[in-house]
């Protein structure tokens, strides 16, 4: 008769029942296979479940059969998590490998906080509008590389690229303006066809979950090339993905109402009560030092808008996209998502561990995490998104 576990969960754990995250992870010597977290440990679902649909290297599989699947998914696992489980199912989060989660199929970027962007527009256009024109009325956003989304985890290689030189003349050689964007990323699960439009009401629908993001930027190189097309090597170089994977249903305690956006928006961006932001506390620790705290609850633009934006024009989407919400800050310094903003430009350094310090040298870490309000009270922690700059 084989053994059977019961997870224990401290009750601070941030990954109790409420929560459930997915990975995709690899035990010692074996294949990747999907799993959920509860307390310190990873579930095995093809083995807790009895189910090959999770003895997969992605969650894609599970993520294209929709909301219904999920929801059923969900209360499986969390049944079978209350009761013992073979132990064959367990396994400790130490002693296993997490791998990207998803297989991403686009990567969009979006540009959602006000403050951010004003920040910004302020250095970058020192004497004019902080915000262009049309920031009020759309979601701005560009189209990123799928290709070089990372996990959690990942060392980043310093990019090199062009960027302007006191001279006004280009030069070539490694990034000495490295900079993190602290975001807030979003998966499809379920895709919808070319030239059919998602409603800001149908976001529950095709959005499986959520998960942190690091955009990494190089913004000497964003600088020099971005006009007049907007980034491309300053961004595409490294994207990194959380390997916990947060199911939209886990965070509907954490659903507020949007500030108020004016003017309003047009109506394929409206949508009355289906228009949503989220209350998430992000932190940003650089070297091991809590260098800012930037609040999702200010962001302008609903997650839900972000999606109806992206699709109007008729864009199709394919489980395993990502769009992520852009830089997530706030209107004080230590509420900011990136070095860029913390240290307006480089004209006001960091006091880092007694160093004054800009942006990204070799060897720095930098790690994102988050908690948001669980159902039933307490907090779910979004886990982390963590890289080191190789050197």
């Amino acid at each position: 008769m084989s053994s059977r576990v019961r997870i224990e969960v401290p009750e601070d754990s941030g990954f109790g029942l409420a929560h459930l995250p997915y990975c995709v992870f690899r035990p010692l010597g074996g294949e990747p296979r999907v799993g959920a977290r509860l307390g310190d440990s990873v579930i095995d679902l093809a083995v807790a479940l009895d189910d090959p649909m999770f003895a997969r290297s992605s969650l894609n599989a599970f993520m294209t059969q929709g909301p219904q699947c999920w929801r059923e998914v969900r209360e499986r696992v969390r049944t079978a998590a209350e009761a013992e489980l073979p132990a064959a199912a367990v396994h400790s989060v130490s002693a296993v490998r997490l791998e990207l989660p998803v297989e991403i199929g686009d990567y969009v970027d979006f540009y959602a906080s006000l403050d951010h962007a004003t920040t910004m527009g302020e250095l970058l256009r020192p004497n004019g509008e902080a915000l262009l024109p049309n920031w009020r009325h759309l979601p701005v956003g560009y189209h990123g590389r799928a290709g070089t989304v990372v996990v959690s985890g990942t060392e980043i290689t310093r990019p090199s690229g062009q960027y302007r030189t006191d001279s006004g003349a280009p030069d070539f050689g490694p990034s000495r303006r490295l900079d993190i964007e602290a975001e807030l990323g979003f998966l499809v699960g379920a895709g919808s066809p070319l030239g059919s439009p998602v409603r800001t009401a149908d976001f529950d629908a095709h959005v499986f979950g959520v998960a942190l993001v690091n955009d990494w930027s190089a913004r000497d190189i964003q600088g020099w090339e971005g006009q007049p097309l907007g980034p491309f090597l300053g961004k595409s170089f490294a994207t990194t993905l959380s390997a916990w994977v947060t199911p939209l249903d886990a965070l509907s305690a954490a659903r507020i109402p949007l500030p108020t956006q004016e003017p309003r928006p047009l109506p394929y961006l409206g949508g009355g009560g289906d228009l949503w932001g989220l209350d998430i506390e992000v932190r940003i620790d650089w070297n091991g030092q809590r260098v800012s705290a930037p609040p999702f609850d200010r962001m302008y633009w609903s997650p839900a808008q972000l999606l109806a934006h992206m699709t109007v024009n008729g864009a199709s989407t394919r489980t395993g996209d990502l769009f992520a919400s852009g830089t997530i800050s706030g209107p004080a310094r230590e509420q900011r998502g990136s070095l860029m903003e913390m240290s307006r430009g480089g004209s006001e350094p960091i006091d880092l561990n007694g160093v004054r310090r800009t942006f990204l040298e070799d060897g720095d870490e930098v790690s994102i995490s988050a908690v948001a309000p669980a159902a039933g009270g307490g907090t779910l922690s979004l886990g982390e998104v963590r890289g080191r700059i190789a050197g």
